[in-house]
């Protein structure tokens, strides 16, 4: 094709989210030349919480990023939970495997900071270039991808072994090889926007179960609002909708503006508050497209669906995922090309599966609880005003144990999450 660039590497990312910039960083490691594809530019907008729980921490800090106050992070002792009229003050677990605080940052600063992280350990990272669809040879694997670069869209094609898919939702390579989003398996939405708030700055971040939904029914939701202070004047105010199945038709802004307006006015979370407008975005859920490898692709963070469905948590997995991507596609390519190479790719999604599949079955389970008004009014009711009860289901909501060998709520979660079959 005329005035078609060809560049090649050992793996082609797709993405620079926490996904592919942990791809990248941790294949850097093994060695291995690397480039990341990028669709924008740095720094950019993105839906989320900005909230990374004790998961997300650890993740971070396997990566070696500075997570100190100083390098402008805002730190969390615990949750301030709001459900029935009763609200619980609940400090984060002292546990041997993680830590015992969460963050909030921006996640247009994070992003930019993980890719910059990446590059800084040696992977080439091109933003602006738009992945179009994968490069097949003529056994019809992966071999590279298309893609198109700057506002004039300059045609190029990149070539390597081995493409980490970390686009997100889109998923647009995945769907190219066939690999199609389940519709058995949850899709939650999230919508936030930042406020002048007075809870910009607090030991704990807000979490509600009292969300409704709209209309005559006002039946409960399956989801939570969150208040997460920014440390900066600003908090992030949101909620996420964490199973659009029984959620449909919601009203987010009018759903938002509901919950609220449950608090006093000079909180400052009204309407009036907000400094930027409602932004919303999807949450795949529970390995949602699989299997996570096929024909020299592999798939980490939201492109392989690894938010988490109890809590809509996805920063923390896109991060271990893309670790674990790297860490395979590395193993892979120090193998000879052939049998014995590819076995080492398809131990991948097995590898996810093993690490998420059982928590992620009991999360569905969840959500369909949290579906039933009933249940949730009870449990709220009844639950909040033991905070040892509540520790401990923010735990299993968490995905935070030491596991069997840990006290008696870890050693409660691990026979649940052995008795739930794998996703």
């Amino acid at each position: 094709m005329p005035g078609t660039t060809d560049r090649s590497a050992d793996v082609i990312v797709v993405g620079a989210g926490p996904a592919g910039s942990a791809a990248a960083w941790r294949l850097r490691q093994a060695g291995r030349e690397v480039v990341v594809l990028e669709k924008a530019d740095f720094p950019r907008e993105k839906v989320c919480g900005d909230g990374l729980t004790p998961r997300g921490v650890k993740a971070l800090q396997d990566l070696g990023i500075d997570t100190s106050p100083r390098a402008g992070w805002v730190r969390h002792k615990g949750l301030r939970v709001h459900g029935g009229g009763v609200v619980t003050e609940v400090d984060w677990p002292r546990l041997e495997t993680w830590p015992d605080h969460s963050l909030v940052l921006r996640r247009s600063e994070l992003d930019a900071r993980l890719a910059a992280h990446a590059q800084t350990a040696g992977a080439r990272v091109h933003t602006g270039v738009t992945v179009t669809e994968p490069l097949l040879d003529d056994a019809g694997r992966v071999a590279g991808v298309h893609a198109q670069a700057g506002p004039d869209r300059e045609p190029q094609v990149w070539r390597a072994p081995l493409v980490v898919s970390a686009e997100g939702l889109s998923g647009r390579l995945a769907k190219a090889v066939g690999l199609v989003r389940r519709e058995d398996r949850p899709l939650g939405v999230a919508v936030r926007r930042y406020v002048r708030s007075r809870r910009a700055a607090d030991d704990y971040l807000d979490i509600s179960f009292d969300l409704t939904a709209t209309g005559p029914s006002r039946d409960s939701m399956p989801g939570y609002g969150w208040i997460f202070g920014m440390g900066d004047g600003t908090a992030n105010v949101g909620y996420g909708l964490l199973d659009t199945r029984r959620g449909t038709g919601a009203d987010h802004r009018a759903v938002l503006r509901t919950w609220l307006d449950t608090f006093p006015a000079e909180e400052g979370l009204g309407e009036e508050d907000a400094v930027t407008p409602l932004r919303g975005a999807g949450l795949p859920m529970a390995l949602h497209r699989g299997p996570a490898y096929t024909r020299g692709l592999l798939l980490a963070g939201d492109a392989a669906g690894t938010v988490n469905p109890v809590n809509g948590e996805g920063i923390s997995y896109a991060l271990e995922t893309g670790l674990m991507a790297g860490e395979t596609a590395a193993d892979a390519l120090s193998r000879p090309e052939g049998p014995v190479r590819e076995s080492v790719l398809r131990r991948y999604p097995e590898r996810l599966r093993a690490a998420y599949g059982r928590h992620h079955r009991l999360g569905m389970g969840f959500l369909a609880l949290l579906a039933r008004p009933e249940v949730v009014r009870f449990t709220t009711a009844h639950g909040l005003t033991r905070p040892a009860l509540v520790a401990a289901a923010l735990r299993l909501m968490g995905n935070l144990t030491d596991g069997r060998d840990g006290d008696a709520v870890d050693r409660a979660v691990a026979v649940l999450t052995r008795l739930a079959p794998a996703v």
